[in-house]
């Protein structure tokens, strides 16, 4: 099967860290993070290849000062509870500390129908047990528990960022044990920087998969996958098991270069589908973060015999 016969890619340009949730309603609903990290916009469409012609709507701005006022990253916009909630880091200043941004997680509410229109509110920080470089959050739901997974620095152990996971009370706030289910072990977690980030979440075969991005922002960008028995227990870091490999990286012969930060999503023909963003150049001048053309990407892929997602190779840029 071509697995790129539905998609004009890239589908949205200029877009990193894409998220899509399909609702109930029909529509595909996307967000990801803007260029001038300034913002959060979402649009919406009844197919994955009609979001690259919709118009997009500003829900957000960022504060003129104080912790939501610099480099709003990484919007994740999730349906809880018959309310739209959306996630996101912000900070307060550029100035790097020992190292790192000093980003925090926040939430927003929205009781309309449809979030592209109605009030967005600031619900405010999800508070971590202890205060640090914290991002990327994602939720999702299992076995009527909702948990909450994010990347946030220890200073205790080296490192930019691990991947945590916990159970909450609401979708704002979080309850009971937080547990570190990964840290950039392997190699190709730790180009650059050490980084665990990003993370999304499959449930399929009777287990929970949590893809999850590692490196530097540049061609060296790349995802790992973690894997845990639907009927363990979350919270214990025993029940998860990271993959030796990289299940998704640059491929020089396409020219794609540090896919990565992706969600997943399922077609109007029922395919899964992987939503990605990635660049078509290796050489970046300056610092990655700051060059603009990651650009979000959409691909189906497949399930071995194993019951593992394979996501193959980015495709080609392609247009029809």
């Amino acid at each position: 099967m071509d697995i790129n016969r539905e998609y004009n890619n890239p589908l949205i340009e200029q877009r990193a860290d894409p998220w899509i949730y399909k609702h109930s309603d029909g529509y595909y609903y996307f967000t990801a993070s803007v260029p001038e990290y300034d913002r959060i916009e979402s649009r919406r469409a009844s197919t994955l290849q009609e979001l690259s012609v919709t118009n997009s709507v500003v829900i957000w701005y960022k504060h003129v000062s104080g912790p939501l006022s610099v480099n709003i990253w990484a919007p994740e916009i999730h349906f809880i509870d018959s309310k739209w909630y959306i996630y996101f880091a912000a900070t307060h200043t550029l100035e790097p500390k020992d190292g790192l941004f000093d980003h925090r997680m926040y939430v927003l509410e929205n009781d309309s129908a449809n979030p592209l229109e109605g009030l967005w509110i600031e619900k405010g920080q999800v508070e971590t047990a202890w205060e640090s470089f914290a991002l990327d959050a994602t939720s999702f739901e299992h076995k009527g528990i909702r948990y909450y997974v994010w990347a946030q620095k220890d200073s205790r152990i080296p490192g930019n960022s691990n991947l945590y996971i916990s159970a909450m009370s609401n979708p704002w706030t979080l309850t009971g044990p937080q547990t570190m289910i990964s840290t950039p072990d392997y190699s190709w977690e730790i180009v650059g920087f050490s980084v665990n980030e990003g993370a999304a979440v499959l449930k399929r075969n009777g287990r929970i998969f949590i893809s999850f991005s590692c490196s530097a922002t540049d061609f060296n960008y790349c995802m790992g996958l973690l894997v845990a028995d639907e009927n363990s227990n979350l919270l214990d870091a025993s029940s998860w098991t990271k993959l030796s490999e990289p299940v998704f990286q640059s491929c020089e012969e396409n020219g794609q270069y540090g896919p990565g930060h992706n969600s997943f999503t399922v077609n109007e023909f029922g395919e899964d589908v992987i939503i990605y963003h990635a660049r078509n150049y290796k050489e970046i001048n300056g610092d990655p973060l700051y060059d603009p053309n990651r650009h979000t990407r959409a691909q189906v892929f497949q399930w071995n015999e194993e019951g593992i997602p394979n996501f193959g190779i980015p495709v080609k840029d392609h247009r029809g």
